[in-house]
């Protein structure tokens, strides 16, 4: 009997079991290009606005008139940061108390506003991590049971000839490159966004000392 050695022939020849390993491992690289695609549109998205926002914020404007304009409805990180720190400043100074407590608070209010957008920056990472390091392994499962099945069709047959045996251990073989597809975009893309978004933090959190140290020197000179 004549084998369709392509790989849609391979799929369609594949047991159920390496069927269903394939299709998932199909859907999983699927969704590692949509994430990978939504991380880096993402952060390149909130570099602009952080480059612009910095412009604006180092002019020597307002930042009452800065914060009217972006830190009370942020639409990205760095203005969300912006915002939490402007919103104790105005609260503590509304009640003539612009002191180090001030500050402290202030600062508080910014670490907790970086580590609210760096989740949300960081969602669906851990899938990228899991793919790559589970994918090959998944694939791999699928493979041990087509070969499985392989053998035990061999036996039934009483016939090694390579013939023979080539095509069921080819489907289970297609079923380990499929993970290798799915995993290695993913712990590629894993360790270059992940570096992005350490980068990112760090930018945030060096803009909150910044503006941290102005607050300072405000609330001395208003003490």
């Amino acid at each position: 009997m004549a084998h369709d050695l392509s790989l849609w022939g391979l799929f369609l020849q594949a047991d159920w079991v390496v069927k269903a390993v394939m299709l998932g491992l199909l859907v999983a690289s699927v969704w590692v290009w949509a994430v990978v695609f939504e991380k880096v549109t993402s952060l390149r998205r909130v570099n602009r606005a952080a480059d612009a926002f910095e412009d604006r914020f180092w002019s020597g404007g307002s930042l009452e008139a800065l914060h009217q304009a972006e830190g009370e409805r942020p639409t990205h990180p760095i203005a969300a940061v912006f915002g939490a720190a402007m919103r104790e400043w105005e609260r503590s100074v509304g009640g003539e108390i612009a002191t180090v407590g001030m500050q402290q608070r202030a600062e508080r209010a910014m670490t907790v506003a970086i580590q609210r957008e760096m989740d949300r920056l960081e969602r669906w990472m851990v899938f990228l991590a899991s793919v790559g390091s589970v994918g090959p392994f998944v694939g791999l499962f699928g493979t041990v049971w087509g070969i499985m099945n392989s053998f035990s069709a061999i036996a039934g047959m009483q016939n090694t000839n390579l013939a023979v045996v080539a095509p069921g251990i080819a489907e289970a073989l297609f079923a380990t490159a499929i993970g290798l597809v799915a995993a290695i975009p993913a712990v590629l893309a894993y360790n270059k966004i992940t570096t992005d978004l350490a980068r990112f933090a760090a930018r945030l959190e060096g803009f909150a000392a910044e503006f941290g140290a102005i607050l300072s020197r405000q609330a001395e000179e208003r003490g």
